[in-house]
């Protein structure tokens, strides 16, 4: 068994607002070249509660299913298939975890395994899904510092 990816940081913003960001600003965090299309002007919806859906829509209006939401328990967890790029029966489990921290901090918790659904590619995708993370991160942490 491929062992879960475990990351945990702190955002300078409310609970509320480190939440939101993950969920419903998306499109303001996610870079382009972490897309299906590779557009740079993406919508990325994240459907608010259990079974919704996860997909970038192109200015064109073509969308792209990233994943699905299996847990929904807002401001402080969320859990949801990623299969971002590839078919949903080889999706992974990603779970989001945001504890209060006082003074308007936040923890963020990340959990992301089912590598084992890849087969054989399992470790080498944990392996670039580690990288990927940092690099989406940084994007992340810059955009709850806007409107906190």
């Amino acid at each position: 068994m491929t062992e879960p990816l475990l990351i945990s940081f702190d955002v300078a913003c409310p609970l509320d607002h480190a939440f939101a960001t993950w969920t419903d600003h998306m499109a303001a965090w996610w870079p382009a070249d972490h897309t299906v299309s590779g557009q740079r002007h993406v919508d990325v919806v994240f459907e608010a509660g259990v079974g919704g859906r996860i997909y970038e829509r192109t200015a064109a209006g073509a969308e792209h299913d990233w994943g699905a939401v299996t847990e929904w328990q807002p401001p402080t967890r969320l859990a949801y298939r990623w299969h971002l790029g590839s078919a949903a029966a080889t999706a992974t489990s990603v779970t989001v975890t945001f504890t209060p921290l006082g003074d308007a901090r936040t923890r963020v918790d990340i959990e992301h395994g089912g590598w084992e659904r890849l087969g054989d590619a399992a470790e080498a995708m944990r392996e670039r899904n580690t990288a990927g993370w940092g690099a989406v991160l940084a994007h992340y942490r810059d955009a709850t510092t806007k409107g906190a």
